[in-house]
């Protein structure tokens, strides 16, 4: 069993993971930044800013992973994203940093980011590069860390079967969040990348 604290725990992304973290017998502290709207969250709930970096050092500390499935549409991507993997890393001590990242960033099968690929949506660039920046944090920090995102975009109405593959990014992949969950948890307890993006699909 590995204490997992979580930050981020309300989202759809957090909310899987928790649960499946807790499903498997870990102990999960699942950090939100209104604890009023944490309803139905599992594991210890607690209140945290994952950019506030004696918060984050404070509720680290001790932990044998730590996930960050968080954003703050509130702040600028390209502020929020390099500030929390600053006080991430800053307060992980020996923790291994499990970040939740965008397929947007990720390489498709010949080498080109999502994002560049031609058709590709790009009217939230601002917020794919924002993740980028936070990923470049994590690149320069000498943390032990992984990105883990969708290959292509989360499946929000189909039906999860369990399993999941590692693939390049493809902006038609999907993958359901609780199958998404399943392949955080293999990772943080069998971890086979490090300091590496890559992503998973249905």
């Amino acid at each position: 069993m590995a204490k997992i604290i979580v930050f981020g725990a309300g989202g759809r992304a957090g909310r899987a993971i928790v649960a499946e973290a807790v499903g498997r017998g870990h102990e999960v502290t699942a950090v939100v930044r209104d604890p009023g709207k944490a309803e139905g969250v599992g594991g210890e709930v607690v209140a945290g800013d994952v950019t506030d970096a004696p918060v984050v050092a404070g509720l680290v500390g001790g932990q044998d992973v730590v996930v960050h499935a968080a954003a703050d549409l509130g702040v600028p991507a390209g502020e929020f994203f390099p500030a929390a993997a600053r006080a991430l890393t800053a307060g992980l001590g020996g923790a291994r940093l499990v970040a939740i990242g965008l397929a947007s960033v990720l390489e498709t099968a010949d080498g080109t980011m999502l994002m560049d690929t031609p058709g590709y949506p790009n009217e939230y660039r601002a917020f794919y590069l924002g993740h980028a920046a936070g990923t470049e944090v994590l690149k320069e920090s000498g943390a032990d860390w992984v990105v883990i995102s969708p290959s292509g975009d989360f499946d929000h109405t189909g039906e999860s079967g369990g399993t999941y593959r590692r693939a390049a990014a493809d902006a038609e992949a999907r993958i359901t969040y609780p199958d998404f969950a399943v392949a955080v948890l293999d990772e943080i307890e069998k971890p086979g990348v490090r300091a590496e993006h890559f992503g998973v699909s249905a």
